[in-house]
């Protein structure tokens, strides 16, 4: 019989709760005539291999597996760098509300006027946050700002006559960063951080002449640490012609403190989904606002809302805009959330930063004895430990990744940045209270002490999982997905 594993529970497949002749629900008693519906639409197969279960049993099979998903309504979820912090649902429900969700998308300006006022609030509140003059709410998720960024970079040189073809990136930087470069023709310079996990000055000088075309860093870095040079790197960069790109992903970190346009970066992009608290979305829908200063903003996708003192429109006139990003102007329902959020923040955004830092040093400076710290310093909003300590007694970081899931904690981000070897990235955020706190560290203190005494038990989990040891490299490249009966 084929079943589910669910932790210590067996759970049949849907198929196998099928009882012939159940139905799921009954509209009526009489014979239906199909004769209106065009014959191409209508299988040909009369026996359909469909499961025959009562409406109760669906409802009950699937929230049972529902049950199984990790969500940061169940447990704790410190993945560095993506800043998983909690989506409050008071901004799902004014998502919801019916005039926004039956608006549609190309209903004219005029017939629009709400949804174009709140996206031009939002547009204001945004640049305050980064000190830029102007911006875009095209862009639907992170990646997709970078590549509107280097989109902007690349017109800019060619509007201004030059042909400059370098992108120096950190080897600390996010992986999105040199692919969105390299999407738009340019070439990838990888500068090496130094001793202190900051960018090399003499590395960066090396690399920097007339071909130089950008610099993509996020202050804090990946590393969860404030570049201290970072007015110099501005300073270098600017003198050798070059633009400085920012990349939003750590922006939790700095609200109300500091913003890009004061460390000198001529374009950023802020992740809705993270410092704002809209959902990730499994992959979309997301939302990365482009922002840049003022001579880089008639490069910016059309249209951009703008406001002429009675009402709110859609500008398709921009000098030498990139041209649209996306089909409609934005993921809508994800700005509304990142709107509700701001509004009911207020100038409180300063203690979000306050607190995601205070959370990332608490935990850093109580871990650092059972787990090597690579860059003893203070943090951020996020730190990075290593398992090279636990490795010496045969337990990698992607085991203690694996033990945690038994403990109601979603793991860490591992192996990343690649600068740390047996990387473990943790970001708190500022949603956890404190004694979801310690409860994580006890866990990762009993963690350490279990390897010293066990390893082999700490390479037998997790055990609580649906699916349980499994060979990560097929597991993500030939996933068996299809139904099979098993006899």
């Amino acid at each position: 019989m084929p079943v589910i594993w669910l932790g210590d529970i067996m759970t049949k497949l849907i198929f196998e709760k099928s009882k012939k002749g159940t139905d799921g629900i009954n509209l009526t008693k009489e014979n239906i005539n199909f004769d209106f519906i065009d014959k191409k639409y209508l299988s040909e197969i009369n026996d359909s291999i469909l499961p025959e279960v009562t409406e109760l049993e669906v409802m009950r099979h699937y929230k049972e597996l529902s049950d199984k998903n990790f969500c940061i309504e169940k447990g704790f979820y410190p993945l560095g760098s993506c800043t998983m912090k909690y989506n409050p649902k008071v901004n799902e429900m004014l998502a919801g509300l019916e005039g926004f969700t039956d608006l549609h998308p190309l209903q004219d300006d005029e017939d629009s006027q709400g949804a174009l006022k709140l996206m031009y609030n939002l547009q204001e509140a945004l640049k305050t946050v980064t000190g830029m003059d102007a911006i875009t709410l095209q862009p639907a998720a992170g990646a997709h700002g970078e590549l509107t960024g280097m989109m902007i970079v690349k017109k800019y040189f060619e509007t201004i006559g030059q042909n400059r073809k370098n992108v120096i990136i950190p080897d600390s930087a996010h992986g999105t960063n040199p692919a969105s470069a390299a999407m738009c023709g340019f070439n990838i310079v990888e500068i090496k951080s130094n001793s202190k996990g900051q960018v090399d000055l003499e590395a960066l000088k090396s690399v920097l002449d007339d071909n130089t075309a950008a610099i993509m860093l996020t202050n804090p870095n990946t590393l969860g640490i404030f570049e201290e040079n970072i007015l110099e790197i501005s300073r270098l960069v600017h003198n050798a012609g070059g633009l400085l790109y920012y990349d939003g992903a750590n922006m939790n970190a700095i609200m109300g403190y500091t913003n890009p346009k004061l460390m000198g970066f001529d374009i950023v992009h802020i992740n809705l989904h993270k410092t704002f608290s809209t959902p990730h979305g499994g992959g979309g829908p997301g939302a990365g606002p482009v922002a840049v200063v003022e001579k880089l903003k008639d490069f910016l996708p059309s249209p951009v809302i703008k406001y002429n003192g009675t009402s709110y429109f859609r500008d398709y006139d921009i000098k030498h805009s990139i041209g649209k990003v996306k089909a409609f102007y934005g993921n809508f329902s994800v700005l509304i959330k990142a709107y509700a959020y701001i509004l009911a923040m207020g100038k409180e955004l300063k203690d979000v930063s306050a607190n995601a830092v205070l959370n990332a040093n608490y935990m850093m400076n109580k871990l650092k004895q059972y787990y090597l710290l690579p860059y003893d310093t203070k943090c951020m909003h996020e730190f990075v430990l290593s398992g090279e300590w636990q490795k010496e007694d045969g337990v990698n970081t992607l085991a203690i990744a694996k033990r945690l899931m038994d403990s109601n904690f979603h793991p860490p981000t591992v192996y990343f940045p690649l600068i740390v070897h047996e990387a473990i990235m943790i970001e708190p955020t500022e949603s956890e209270t404190k004694e979801r706190l310690d409860e994580f560290i006890n866990v990762m203190i009993e963690i350490a002490k279990e390897v010293k005494s066990n390893p082999e038990e700490v390479l037998n989990h997790p055990k609580s999982t649906p699916v349980r040891k499994v060979d990560e490299t097929l597991a993500a490249r030939k996933p068996d997905l299809a139904y099979k009966s098993i006899h």
